[in-house]
């Protein structure tokens, strides 16, 4: 049922919150049971058809907006045995969507993958990209209920033959796969800080999330560096969730990092940070020029721009900045937005 119905009606809610609901989230401080946790809110619903929870027998299911992980939750619900006989595919399709975290190691993220693409691409064409509600006269909480009745009718069909929509999906595909191998060839450069969740990537040129992010499994932060001095530094959305499999360090502000690089920048470009609320808070020049649909779409699709700054400069910077930040902190689980805020508080 759309998400406004909820004041009236207790439902399943799912990727999202509200206090008349039996919450299936992952979003930070949802009251999710413990015996479900699980990273992706699609996997906290699978397990919670495994576990055949009582609290499924509510009559309504919901969420306040429509994005993979959510919709994957959403429909499972309400095809659960479909689910169970799929649940694998659907794990994969809620990571690769969420997180952008692309494994084709795993035997069933090929399929998964063209199931995502499918998604994006019948997304854009029919309705209007994540995030791009913004822009129109009707919030994301009340549009996204004709995303969800469009996928619900069609996902079926195309979970038993994803070749049946190829002519949707493959361009995307094909565009992973391309940037998936770059991330392998020699000119790709990988250095991890795991003390401070970091993972730098130097590789040529921009590629697309769900290839860039195949090798950060573990990390909560990357630093993107192609050539001619284009960066960005991103924090990524597992920050923003609870996430059950490992403990993770909270999300610092970038005021204090943004100020130390543009007093070393001579471009004639500003280095710009995002808030540590939004979902995939960003670090770079003249961001403030990007609205949340371009910050959250591919890097490939946006333009980034030539620093003054040297790499062997910028990466120590970074580093050094988050280690000293950091130093008296220890992952945990289940960090309140809360605590992420005071510790803001304290770091400004």
């Amino acid at each position: 049922m759309p998400f406004a119905d909820i004041k009236t009606n207790k439902a399943i809610v799912v990727d999202s919150t509200h206090p008349n609901g039996f919450m299936l989230s992952h979003w930070r401080g949802a009251p999710t049971p413990a015996a479900v946790r699980d990273d992706t809110s699609a996997a906290i619903v699978l397990n919670a058809i495994r576990l055949q929870l009582p609290e499924l027998e509510l009559p309504f299911v919901t969420a306040n907006h429509f994005d993979i992980d959510g919709f994957i939750g959403v429909w499972s619900l309400l095809n659960p045995e479909l689910a169970l006989e799929h649940e694998e595919m659907l794990r994969q399709m809620a990571l690769i969507g969420d997180f952008r975290e692309l494994d084709l190691n795993h035997p069933l993220a090929g399929e998964a993958l063209k199931l995502v693409c499918w998604i994006n691409a019948k997304e854009r064409e029919l309705f209007y990209p994540p995030f791009g509600a913004e822009t129109l006269p009707e919030a994301e909480v009340i549009l996204c209920a004709q995303k969800f009745s469009y996928f619900l009718r069609e996902f079926n069909n195309v979970l038993q033959d994803p070749d049946w929509e190829r002519g949707a999906w493959e361009d995307e595909v094909a565009s992973v796969l391309l940037g998936y191998r770059d991330m392998y060839k020699p000119e790709t450069k990988l250095s991890r800080f795991p003390e401070i969740g970091l993972i730098v990537i130097e590789t040529p040129h921009p590629l697309h999330y769900y290839a860039l992010f195949s090798r950060t499994q573990g990390f909560d932060m990357v630093l993107m560096c192609y050539d001619q001095n284009k960066y960005e530094l991103e924090y990524k959305y597992t920050t923003w969730v609870d996430i059950a499999t490992r403990p993770t360090l909270p999300r610092l502000p970038m005021a204090q990092l943004a100020a130390r690089l543009n007093q070393l920048e001579t471009s004639g470009r500003t280095w710009t940070f995002e808030n540590v609320t939004e979902t995939g808070p960003l670090l770079r020049l003249d961001g403030a020029n990007l609205n949340r649909e371009e910050a959250y779409n591919n890097p490939t699709e946006r333009e980034i721009y030539t620093s003054s700054i040297p790499v062997s400069t910028l990466k120590e910077i970074i580093v050094t900045y988050y280690r000293q930040a950091y130093q008296h902190l220890k992952p945990k689980y289940n960090w309140t937005w809360k605590e992420i805020k005071a510790l803001s508080k304290v770091a400004d």
